[in-house]
């Protein structure tokens, strides 16, 4: 890519590659300007997290243990305080539906009757520059109340009077956006999708009855807990927004975060929503922070399931710290996606996702997410069942629960086993999100599942965990690679080439790519 110029760039802020529609309406000289700051003030303190994360996991690959970090055992024993309370459009949380910022899907959304709206820059958006400045020019549309989509087939899409409560994630700590540099320096995505959001709608959002709300993904430590807050509370004071109007929600989805919940709580605790049971991509963090250990391989995909005892650990202490400091606690994800068209796929979807949601509603979760406006009712007339006209029902306290260092880490799977149709079913799911991702569909429909970047995540790293463990030979990888390519459409079909060959990287490389949208990115064009 190379260097184009702006007419209002900011000095040390330079634009890469060509202009995508609504660059030049969202990507301004103040805008960019907001932008540079925050990468300039928080961009080294990112990068030391950051090699703190590579050297906590030198050490984990060296024999040492994870546990409850004796530093912070005041925060976690001190009985009374509590995060600050929750600002009205964010009390009753009951159904939350997700989906990439893209127009239609938004629309869609935003009308579906589902309380909440948490519109994605992360796992279910593929970062092209078209991709991510059409996000932030939609939700840009939105928050204002004209975003509207006209599809080929003559069917117009427009928002409701009534819409649910906007919410947005920015893409991780971890990840780049290559398409601004800052001083030469690529920014952080974090600090790009944050920045660029609240700039253009931080005010339009308050005048409005609201404020900003955000979704804050893959922490791992209450330490980044912080540098998010620090950002906050600079941000806000930088464009006159009244302090405490940012409201975050953490997805706790690292095994890392887990033994941190009060920590990142408290941290936050004037800016914080709650806590969200990241299911998908906490499976992947126990994949890869544990990957070297032979005790902890586990099993087909198919068979980790919410009900084994590590997520049960995992989830019931997530309610109960919540609870304990007068935060939401927000249930994961159904992925599955109910057919108009075949009865009995639809009946299969419904059934496990009430099993699912009435699960989560008896253990105390405040609210759930779904991945399709169909599953919003079912969802909703479970939580109704439970909380009734009740906003939450953070009341339940939950002290019943008792959660040891040594439950969260013990992931024996009673009955579990590595098996061919686990192989393959691995293989071909990620061949198929990787191939979509890299043609600009960050959530894709397979097998009857609306998948995002975690699944590929766990698919390929349990491949690579099989491979290094013995359970999986690199020849017999590459066999079924093959096969399943062909069942696919052969390497012709799509991007299904390029897939093939990074999913082979990430297999067979001796070093675990910590995330495969590290290798990907370059490969987007």
């Amino acid at each position: 890519m190379t260097p184009r110029p702006h007419a209002s760039r900011p000095p040390g802020a330079q634009l890469v590659g060509a202009d995508v529609p609504g660059s030049d309406e969202i990507l301004t000289g103040d805008a960019l300007a907001f932008i540079a700051e925050l990468q300039r003030r928080y961009g080294p303190e990112r990068e030391g997290l950051l090699a703190r994360r590579a050297a906590r996991q030198a050490e984990i690959d060296a024999g040492a243990s994870l546990d409850f970090p004796a530093e912070t055992a005041a925060i976690r024993a001190y009985a009374s305080w509590r995060v600050a309370e929750g600002p009205a459009d964010l009390l009753d949380r009951r159904v939350e539906i997700t989906g990439p910022a893209e127009p239609k899907m938004m629309i869609n959304a935003l009308n579906s009757g589902a309380r909440v709206f948490m519109a994605d820059l992360e796992d279910a958006l593929s970062p092209t520059w078209a991709n991510v400045i059409g996000a932030q020019r939609a939700l840009h549309e939105a928050v204002r109340g004209r975003l509207a989509f006209d599809a080929p087939d003559g069917r117009r899409y427009r928002l409701a009077e009534r819409a649910a409560t906007l919410l947005v994630r920015p893409r991780g700590w971890h990840l780049e956006e290559a398409h601004l540099l800052v001083d030469g320096t690529p920014v952080s995505a974090s600090l790009f999708d944050f920045g660029l959001y609240l700039f253009w709608n931080g005010h339009e959002r308050l005048a409005r009855g609201t404020a900003p709300y955000f979704y804050l993904p893959k922490l791992q430590s209450h330490l980044e807990a912080r540098l998010w807050n620090e950002v906050f509370l600079w941000s806000q004071a930088a464009l006159g927004i009244p302090r405490g109007s940012i409201r975050a929600t953490v997805l706790i989805e690292t095994i890392h975060a887990a033994f941190e919940m009060d920590e990142i709580l408290w941290e936050l605790r004037e800016h914080s929503a709650g806590l969200n049971a990241g299911r998908w991509d906490y499976l992947f963090s126990c994949i890869k922070t544990l990957r070297s250990r032979a005790d902890t391989v586990l099993p087909d995909r198919a068979q980790l399931t919410m009900t084994v005892p590590f997520m049960r650990a995992y989830t019931e202490l997530l309610v109960r710290t919540c609870h304990r400091r007068g935060a939401h606690a927000i249930g994961g994800m159904s992925a599955f996606i109910p057919s108009r068209r075949d009865a009995a796929v639809n009946d299969v979807a419904m059934a496990r996702v009430r099993d699912d949601k009435e699960r989560e509603s008896r253990d105390g979760f405040d609210g759930t997410w779904v991945a399709h406006p169909d599953l919003v009712p079912l969802a909703t007339s479970v939580f109704d069942g439970v909380l009734g006209a009740a906003p939450h029902q953070r009341e339940r306290l939950r002290e019943d629960v008792s959660v040891s260092a040594a439950d969260l880490v013990d992931l024996r799977v009673v009955g579990g086993a590595v098996t061919e149709a686990g192989v393959r079913l691995n293989v071909s799911v990620a061949l198929q999100y990787l191939a979509a991702w890299l043609s600009g569909n960050g959530a894709a429909a397979i097998n009857n599942l609306m998948e995002d970047a975690a699944t590929a995540e766990i698919s390929r790293s349990q491949l690579w965990q099989w491979r290094v463990q013995g359970l999986l030979t690199a020849d017999r990888y590459l066999e079924i690679r093959d096969d399943e390519l062909l069942r696919l459409g052969g390497p012709g079909a799509g991007r299904l080439a390029d897939a093939a060959s990074l999913l082979d990287d990430l297999v067979l490389d001796d070093a675990f790519v910590e995330f495969l949208t590290l290798r990907a990115y370059p490969l987007l064009g």
